[in-house]
């Protein structure tokens, strides 16, 4: 198990060159502070298995350091790339959203209807997880064993047939 002094030591001989490839990754130093930092916790709370960085050269450890931060920087991106597309297809292009002009009770209801009526198990599934229990893509995916691409497709078709049966209601 590598020791509080073998990660200290590691701090103080990689933490700059840590936090400049995730100021570089993301353009945000704060998040850069926080991605070095959570890559130190994982390995002081043992998440990380590096018994082998106490016996390692140094040098060979700032590599496996610099893969983690690469790392946890670009699945922070690709999180964020996926919420973002979430958003800015279903709300933010959609410029007759008003977030103020929210849903009664009638419009929900038929919401409902149309997701038991129209939208196949596997997407209704999706939504369910998603919406109810607020789960992220990537436990969506893991819990019905298909890929994040897939859960993103299932709610966007979900959410298009749902718009357009709306839209056709209202005409």
């Amino acid at each position: 198990m590598t020791s509080r002094n073998d990660i200290e030591r590691l701090f103080k001989a990689h933490y700059a060159k840590m936090h400049r490839l995730a100021v570089a990754l993301l353009h945000d130093e704060d998040l850069a502070c926080d991605i070095v930092h959570d890559v130190f916790a994982a390995l002081l709370s043992g998440d990380m298995r590096v018994a082998a960085l106490a016996d390692a050269d140094i040098t060979l450890a700032g590599g496996y350091l610099l893969k983690a931060v690469r790392n946890r920087c670009l699945n922070h991106i690709r999180d964020c790339e996926i919420h973002q597309r979430i958003a800015n297809r279903y709300f933010l292009d959609n410029e007759e959203y008003d977030t103020e002009d929210w849903p009664d009770d009638e419009t929900i209801a038929r919401i409902y209807a149309l997701i038991k009526s129209d939208i196949s198990s596997q997407a209704r599934k999706v939504m369910e997880l998603r919406f109810s229990e607020g789960m992220p893509f990537a436990r969506i995916a893991a819990a019905m064993g298909i890929s994040e691409t897939a859960v993103y497709r299932h709610l966007s078709h979900a959410l298009t047939v749902i718009r357009q049966k709306l839209n056709e209601n209202e005409q």
